[in-house]
């Protein structure tokens, strides 16, 4: 078994995934835009050049997302959760968090926590929730 996150956006996945695959290293391997359904499944003229579903694997993880249909499913920024980043080193959690909150919010600088070598939350430009966490050395 294996959880997957799945992210809805307000019509800039591609850009996200785009600097998600940058950030953590990993590959967009999946790109349809609602433009590419048959003919069957109309979609909004508007619509057309937006995610439909796009798949970034990083390793063995997968990130999956797509933008809202306003019409059928209108974009809600995500609330009461988050994705959590868990790292091996402090370096890499540091250079990730950085880049993460670039244009976002911080809501809890990274830092040396009583559980972790370093731990930060943040909202990234894309209203993502993320939490960078690099457990203690054992």
């Amino acid at each position: 078994m294996q959880f997957v996150a799945y992210l809805n956006f307000d019509g800039n996945a591609e850009a996200a995934f785009d600097f998600y695959a940058r950030c953590f290293g990993g590959k967009v391997t999946m790109r349809a835009r609602y433009g590419d359904a048959p003919p069957e499944m109309p979609m909004p003229a508007e619509m057309r050049d937006k995610m439909m579903h796009v798949r970034l694997e990083v390793g063995d993880q997968v990130l999956m997302a797509s933008d809202a249909m306003a019409a059928q499913c209108p974009y809600t920024p995500i609330k009461g959760c988050s994705v959590s980043i868990q790292l091996d080193s402090p370096e890499q959690a540091e250079r990730i968090f950085h880049a993460l909150a670039e244009g976002g919010t911080v809501q809890m600088p990274i830092q040396q926590t009583f559980w972790a070598e370093r731990f930060g939350s943040l909202v990234d430009r894309y209203g993502v929730p993320w939490m960078i966490n690099c457990p203690p050395a054992r």
